[in-house]
């Protein structure tokens, strides 16, 4: 392991043993993220049949199909922080505990060849069965597991949505993509000098925390906007985000299309900023508006030039139904535009995907490698950019060129795929609130462990699905369960696993907790009912506004030291324009 990722994980590793549950601390000897707790018999009995001789593919197996650009989805089905700590440069997440709301769309076809993996906790059988159950019929298992990749000498990856990093420290590497300090750019801040700040991030990021002065761009459309954020050429343009990525890319975007603006990456975003001792601002509103005609026409000419640089197919709306119609290729279909756009009317069967988070997290959205994606928008500029990255990393990406207004016929969010819900027994938010005033009753919530300390209803216990037999034997035992979630999506699954662990009766809260919330009831909110470690998110260095400096110098040492590791692992496919 190069020192970058040693110094990375000795933080991650502190952080893990101080977060983690007092009972966890004093009754369970617990080797960092390897989840030993997790035990397959807490499941439903439906799952507990024994497995008979498991077929497997191996590292070799799946590093041919990578190399010959074949499809297939490696799938870690631990908790997020687990599959951060080591994992595949391809392999996606897709946890246990919600592969049945997350793998229809993450995973369409469903004699796409899946192989699952773990590392050692049992929880990749107990996935491949629920595959089966769902319709998959080419799941199998990976020789060894995480250990069996690193036995045969496959190169493990720390961190989330690394493709995509990795990427990015590649294209700064061959392009010298221009980049400007924390410091420097202070100085031209405070001296009012001719340079604006367009902020490559979600606009929630944005609002959480930015740069002084800065705008909330979203990568896919600042070749759109830059011109009329900028209409100068003499002003510099900074591009920032929280780390490195986005802003390379962003920065990068700006060059390839050819803006007249002197542009630089703001080095190490906001890290960077904070790591330098400045300031940064806190619930900004600053955005983009419209663009004229003229603009409009000068940036999808800019974008289709990089498009065709990078070889991105074109495609017509009759080719999209041909290809969504093939049984033996996975199709993606993203709507790259911002979700205001997309809610007010899009093209059948397309994904909300702003073009500027795909590139960033293709794995989650596009977890098939060797897929192929079609990209949709109105202005000829947001998909041929977005497309224009995609194909740099390796995807068969084409955009559709013939489409109208007319064409955008659905409107509202983007509706996902879900298997069939069960068949449960369910109460009223009033039923619940009444049974905690006479009877022993447990609430268990599974939702966002960050959303449940949040908020949630008083007394509720928070509990992982996929250590539920761990989970119930913290909680103190009930006359009658009641299992809740955000709108209780996920719950409703769990029910039959908890009956299965317990003679008492289950219920699902309908409508879920957010049900609660609205009839008024009152609410809770921390950390004191934990009944399961909180592993289901990887705590981000560049998230938020609390983290140690410590955390954010490893990260960024950690993304310098990527490039090299891209050459060692040798499957990527990366080019660079």
């Amino acid at each position: 392991m190069d020192q970058h990722s040693c110094v990375w994980r000795r933080y991650r590793q502190r952080e893990a043993r101080r977060l983690r549950p007092r009972w966890q601390r004093k009754t369970v000897r617990f080797r960092l993220f390897q989840c030993r707790h997790l035990d397959s018999s807490g499941l439903a009995n439906r799952e507990r049949h024994p497995m008979t001789t498991a077929t497997t593919r191996s590292f070799a197996d799946i590093r041919q199909a990578l190399l010959n650009r074949q499809e297939l989805a490696l799938v870690d089905v631990r908790e997020e922080a687990p599959f951060a700590e080591a994992h595949p440069l391809f392999a996606v997440n897709i946890p246990l505990s919600k592969l049945e709301l997350e793998v229809f769309s993450r995973i369409p076809r469903r004699d796409t060849a899946v192989t699952l993996y773990d590392n050692g906790e049992g929880l990749a059988q107990i996935a491949l069965r629920r595959l089966h159950a769902l319709g998959y019929s080419d799941v199998k298992l990976l020789d060894g597991g995480l250990q069996g990749w690193r036995d045969a000498g496959g190169e493990l990856f720390i961190d989330v949505n690394v493709p995509s990093k990795a990427f990015g420290e590649l294209v700064e590497h061959q392009r010298a993509t221009p980049s400007l300090a924390a410091e420097d750019l202070k100085a031209l801040l405070d001296s009012h000098a001719d340079v604006v700040v367009l902020d490559a991030r979600r606009y929630d990021e944005y609002q959480t925390m930015s740069i002084p002065g800065g705008i909330s761009v979203p990568g896919a459309e600042l070749v759109l906007r830059a011109r009329e954020l900028a209409p100068d050429p003499h002003t510099r343009i900074i591009v920032n985000c929280a780390g490195r990525t986005r802003s390379i890319i962003g920065t990068q975007s700006l060059v390839n299309a050819g803006i007249p603006n002197q542009v630089h990456a703001l080095r190490n975003g906001t890290i960077g900023w904070l790591l330098a001792g400045q300031t940064l601002d806190h619930g900004q509103h600053r955005r983009f508006a419209a663009v004229s005609e003229d603009t409009r026409e000068t940036a999808s000419a800019d974008a289709r030039k990089v498009a065709d640089r990078a070889g991105v197919k074109r495609a017509s709306r009759s080719e999209l139904q041909r290809w969504q119609a093939e049984p033996a290729r996975t199709t993606y279909l993203f709507d790259v535009r911002t979700p205001e756009e997309f809610a007010k009317g899009h093209l059948p069967g397309a994904r909300s995907t702003p073009g500027g988070q795909l590139v960033q997290e293709t794995d989650h959205f596009a977890s098939v490698r060797g897929a192929r994606i079609v990209l949709v928008d109105d202005d000829g500029v947001r998909a041929n950019m977005s497309a224009s990255w995609l194909a740099q990393l390796g995807w068969e990406v084409s955009v559709i060129d013939d489409l109208h207004e007319a064409d955008f016929s659905e409107s509202g969010d983007w509706d996902a795929p879900f298997p069939a819900p069960p068949q449960v027994e369910a109460i009223s938010v009033e039923t619940l609130a009444d049974w905690q005033q006479q009877v022993k009753v447990a609430v268990l919530d599974f939702t966002a462990s960050a959303h449940y300390v949040k908020q949630h209803i008083p007394g509720a216990w928070w509990a992982l699905r996929a250590d539920l037999k761990q989970a119930l034997a913290r909680i103190p035992r009930a006359d009658r369960y009641v299992l809740t979630c955000g709108s209780s999506r996920l719950a409703r699954f769990a029910v039959a696993d908890v009956e299965a662990l317990t003679d008492r009766p289950v219920f699902l809260l309908e409508g879920g907790t957010a049900s609660w919330v609205k009839a008024g009831l009152p609410l809770e909110h921390g950390e004191s009912r934990l009944a399961s470690p909180r592993i289901d998110r990887y705590r981000r260095p560049y998230e938020g506004t609390e983290a140690p400096r410590e955390a954010m110098q490893a990260y960024l040492e950690w993304e310098f030291g990527l490039v090299e590791q891209l050459g060692r692992d040798g499957t990527h496919g990366f080019y660079v324009i």
